[in-house]
């Protein structure tokens, strides 16, 4: 099942049995999805169709790091209740992501992509991280995996 249409059922089963704080959280993964549909559109109807599910994923992706950024500041200023919101939606957005790959799994999938694209200098980063977005995007923080990269590379 495509993303859009799981995230559609998961927002509709949420208004059945009446889950405020969930529906909520959808309607905003909804609404950033047809947002950027809407901002992808060329005005040719043949982009009716919307942003595909790799997009979505970097939506979700991007949403879950505002969460994250905005549940610190909250910690940090004594806000819990509002940290606590956000970690919550936190839980919901990342239902739609794919699987986070654990420190092991992170370390070999970078090894794996210096092997494949023959990277020997720090000039050669750009295609690791490409290679990494390419297959492992929505699995991994990209942001934690490039000074991972960027220390192999040097070494």
């Amino acid at each position: 099942m495509e993303l859009r249409e799981r995230v559609n059922e998961a927002l509709k089963a949420a208004m059945r049995s009446k889950e405020a704080e969930r529906l909520s959280t959808l309607r905003l993964i909804n609404a950033a999805i047809k947002d950027r549909d809407i901002a992808a559109r060329t005005g040719e109807e043949g982009a009716a169709g919307g942003v595909s599910d790799d997009e979505v994923l970097a939506i979700l992706g991007k949403m879950v790091k505002q969460r994250q950024e905005s549940a610190r500041a909250y910690e940090e200023g004594g806000r819990l209740d509002l940290a606590a919101r956000e970690q919550a939606e936190i839980e919901v957005i990342s239902e739609f992501l794919p699987r986070q790959l654990d420190a092991e799994e992170t370390e070999a999938a970078v090894d794996q992509a210096i092997a494949e694209t023959g990277a020997d200098s720090i000039r050669d980063m750009g295609r690791v991280m490409a290679a990494l977005k390419a297959r492992h995007a929505g699995q991994m923080d990209f942001g934690k995996v490039g000074p991972m990269v960027k220390d192999r590379l040097a070494g």
